[in-house]
């Protein structure tokens, strides 16, 4: 499941749920196409597992965290700028936990329907903007 947060933590997007275990840039490659415009006026903040972001989708800009090596750690500076980025990001995990308040997340569901979770899921996600609009 991947979602797209704006800096009010109003979650904007969120996909359908994948089956399993799935790399990040993969799914985001099956559901939104690299070959159409969807981010060409956002500047995106993501991280490693979108790690080739840049190069496929047009974007106003992406901004990764510094990759640690095994024979090259990071310096000072990157280590730096990955914490200041990802004060920045986490605005997307307390959308997650937006939406884990409602347990859909968190629990085994009995749910053998993926059309039904998916759903469920969009409900709760809007019940986590609806919240976040009315305590402003």
């Amino acid at each position: 499941m991947l979602l797209i947060v704006n800096e009010l933590k109003e979650i904007l997007y969120i996909s359908h749920p994948v089956n399993g275990k799935c790399h990040d840039f993969n799914v985001l490659k099956k559901m939104l196409s690299p070959d159409k415009k969807y981010f060409i006026e956002s500047n995106i903040l993501v991280d490693l597992g979108f790690l080739g972001m840049d190069k496929q989708y047009d974007c106003k800009s992406v901004c990764l965290p510094h990759k640690k090596s095994k024979n090259k750690p990071l310096t000072r500076e990157q280590k730096e700028e990955n914490r200041i980025l990802s004060s920045k990001r986490i605005v997307v995990e307390n959308a997650i936990c937006g939406v884990k308040v409602f347990r859909i997340l968190s629990d085994r569901l009995r749910i053998h329907c993926l059309d039904f979770y998916d759903k469920i899921l969009s409900c709760c996600a809007g019940l986590h903007n609806f919240r976040l609009n009315t305590t402003a």
